[in-house]
């Protein structure tokens, strides 16, 4: 199901990093995120809510500059 907050997110396993896009456009790279956390993010119905409980306020965010995504580019998502 789409988020109403969520637009994208990715995670790097080999540097425990989960990229999250929210809708209004800003993007944040929370630190050090275990794998079955991310994984629970992609897997949960109701991501703002799985989002708030497990990941907002529980590890560390960094603010991520995004570039301009080419014409035939995808978002990843995870």
């Amino acid at each position: 199901m789409p988020s109403a907050v969520i637009k994208a997110f990715a995670y790097d396993a080999g540097e425990a990093v989960l990229t999250i896009t929210f809708t209004s456009g800003r993007a944040y790279a929370y630190q050090r995120v275990p794998a079955d956390v991310a994984e629970g993010l992609r897997l949960a119905f109701a991501k703002g809510e799985y989002f708030n409980g497990k990941i907002r306020d529980r590890f560390v965010a960094q603010p991520v500059v995004l570039s301009v995504a080419q014409p035939d580019s995808e978002p990843r998502l995870f």
